[in-house]
């Protein structure tokens, strides 16, 4: 009897020693797999406000303080009204002039979409003392966060992790997707706004997946953009036409 107990105790102890050492490999797998927040840096941050009165965080990267949100202005800096084209399809396509809409009247949609011609437009539709980026500047931000210098002048996907450090944090505002991990190391708080297409129609697939924001930059008839997606750690740089509706960041002057 007293060897059977023995045996039963040693089998018992064993079990419980091979779950705690399991349950220890497991714990360290799921922590190693994450960005470690540790790294991120003390960012120096402000705010500025738009002739609505939104406010709007603000950071520093590098040398330039950049919009940390999505613009949401309804109004051009002298006051002027910017047309809303929210659901004829047919008149954003032909528009010209500036407009905005929400994202499929979605209340959840982090800031406006904008036309190309809203950006462009001569009543200026950045907050005084800041401007529209040019595709120059998005390249000064993304070397910053680490991009070569021959990678950051290729179009399409380009880059490391530098849409990691630009993305705000999973899971606030972004679909989670395999290893990649939202750190906003930069503190630029990228927001997935979606976008709309130039013939008018919401872009897919919606809303917490895609973030698209213009330039002031042209390429011919079209003009320059950036892109970043739930399942990519980089960035794409590219020219669209201007009936596109993007989101919208600033630069401080």
């Amino acid at each position: 009897m007293l060897k059977m107990y023995i045996m039963k105790f040693n089998y018992s102890n064993t079990i419980k020693f091979c779950t705690l050492i399991f349950c220890t490999i497991l714990l360290v797998f799921v922590n190693g797999c994450k960005k470690d927040p540790k790294t991120k840096p003390v960012l120096e941050t402000s705010a500025v406000t738009d002739i609505d009165g939104n406010i709007y965080k603000t950071v520093k990267i590098g040398n330039h303080w950049w919009m940390a949100e999505n613009l949401k202005t309804k109004t051009y800096r002298n006051g002027t009204t910017i047309p809303k084209i929210q659901s004829d399809t047919t008149q954003w396509k032909r528009d010209t002039t500036g407009a905005y809409c929400i994202y499929d009247n979605n209340a959840n949609a982090p800031g406006l979409l904008y036309n190309w011609f809203a950006v462009n437009n001569t009543n200026q539709i950045a907050p005084t003392g800041w401007h529209i980026p040019s595709d120059d500047e998005w390249k000064e931000l993304e070397k910053q966060l680490g991009m070569s210098s021959t990678e950051v002048d290729k179009t399409s996907w380009r880059g490391t992790d530098q849409g990691e450090k630009l993305k705000i944090e999973s899971p606030n505002g972004w679909t989670k997707s395999g290893d990649v991990w939202s750190t906003n190391e930069s503190g630029f708080a990228a927001l997935a706004g979606g976008c709309r297409m130039f013939d008018g129609r919401w872009g897919d697939p919606g809303l917490f997946a895609t973030g698209f924001w213009w330039s002031i930059s042209v390429n011919n008839n079209q003009a320059w953009y950036r892109y970043l997606d739930y399942k990519n750690a980089n960035v794409f740089r590219y020219y669209g036409l201007k009936t596109y509706g993007f989101s919208v960041r600033c630069i401080k002057d």
